[in-house]
């Protein structure tokens, strides 16, 4: 399993829109092979801040299966237009947990 980390930044005043939009869009990824789980979090101390965690099977799963597909075009359409500046997506392997 991996873990997807981004943080997103969405412009001022757009944080309603944004997470009715991912709520949406999050039928696109959780329809994915190889998709385990996915959480969004709103940044306490800063407007429009948020964590996206998504736990995939394998790295190959997100970075070829969901990134190349005809889905991830309908996720950039409905999302990616919320982001100031474009974000940086990370890739995580558990080291430890209890």
């Amino acid at each position: 399993m991996i873990l997807e980390a981004v943080m997103l930044q969405v412009k001022q005043g757009m944080e309603e829109e944004y997470e009715k939009a991912f709520r949406q869009a999050s039928t696109i990824i959780s329809s994915m092979k190889g998709y385990i789980s996915h959480d969004l979090h709103r940044c306490i101390e800063k407007q429009g801040k948020y964590l996206l965690q998504v736990k995939w099977e394998t790295l190959e799963d997100h970075t070829v299966g969901f990134r190349q597909s005809e889905e991830y075009k309908q996720w950039k359409q409905l999302l990616h237009h919320f982001y100031e500046p474009f974000p940086t997506v990370e890739h995580f392997s558990k080291v430890y947990s209890k």
